[in-house]
């Protein structure tokens, strides 16, 4: 996954944003097939059903190659690319892809959400005018980001749930992807917006759960891992 737990102050920085992200997506990882009778991943999330087995592969195939058909005749189509997402997404959680035990994809699962984030960048160049069905696609783009271990993207793709949304969760949950990417600025910003948007007897309590995730933002930050220098 995203993370390498095995770093200094990582630990709990991963474990505050995975239990944030099973209260975004209001399930859990319920909603992933972990601990259920479901499997798919991200299939539930979007769709509210398994996907799993040869039916349902077979649904999202279809699903994918008529949005397609749809986008070569109408390259500007909103319907057709939120289409297209989802079955994409839903193909990287069928069949062996996706492992619900572990909440893994294999490789060719992770090409599967690759072909999603994909798509995804190009729904975004047609700047959707749906504000609520673009939020809705991208928190599932989130987890895909997360699956293909892109923070920098993720963060991105958070920002537009929180600013769709234009609610305290979104912005909290941006600002603790910020500051584990590293991104300070993002992350005060995002912080401050919820903040604002938060109910005064509630304020000193996301204050301090803001600050907790600045402080372990950082702390990842200070045990990171130099990327290797080129050799002379």
């Amino acid at each position: 996954m995203l993370f390498d737990l095995r770093g200094r102050g990582r630990r709990n920085t991963i474990k505050v944003i995975y239990a944030s992200l099973a209260f975004l997506m209001g399930g859990g990882l319920v909603l992933f097939g972990i601990g259920g009778e479901t499997s798919g991943g991200l299939v539930d999330a979007i769709t509210g059903s398994s996907g799993g087995g040869a039916t349902g592969e077979q649904r999202f195939v279809k699903q994918e190659k008529d949005a397609l058909a749809r986008l070569r005749a109408n390259p500007k189509d909103e319907v057709a690319w939120v289409t297209l997402i989802r079955a994409q997404v839903n193909l990287a959680g069928t069949g062996d892809r996706y492992d619900p035990n572990t909440d893994t994809y294999n490789a060719a699962g992770k090409t599967a959400l690759r072909k999603a984030t994909q798509s995804w960048t190009k729904y975004q160049a047609i700047e959707p005018r749906n504000g609520e069905e673009e939020a809705n696609v991208a928190k599932r783009i989130v987890q895909a980001y997360d699956s293909l271990e892109d923070l920098p993207r993720l963060v991105v793709t958070q920002e537009i749930v929180a600013l769709n949304r234009n609610a305290v969760g979104p912005y909290a949950q941006l600002a603790q992807y910020a500051y584990a990417a590293g991104q300070t600025r993002k992350g005060d910003l995002a912080s401050d917006k919820a903040l604002s948007l938060e109910d005064a007897d509630q304020r000193e309590q996301l204050k301090g759960e803001l600050k907790s995730y600045k402080d372990q933002g950082a702390e990842a930050q200070a045990g990171a891992v130099p990327p290797p220098q080129p050799a002379p």
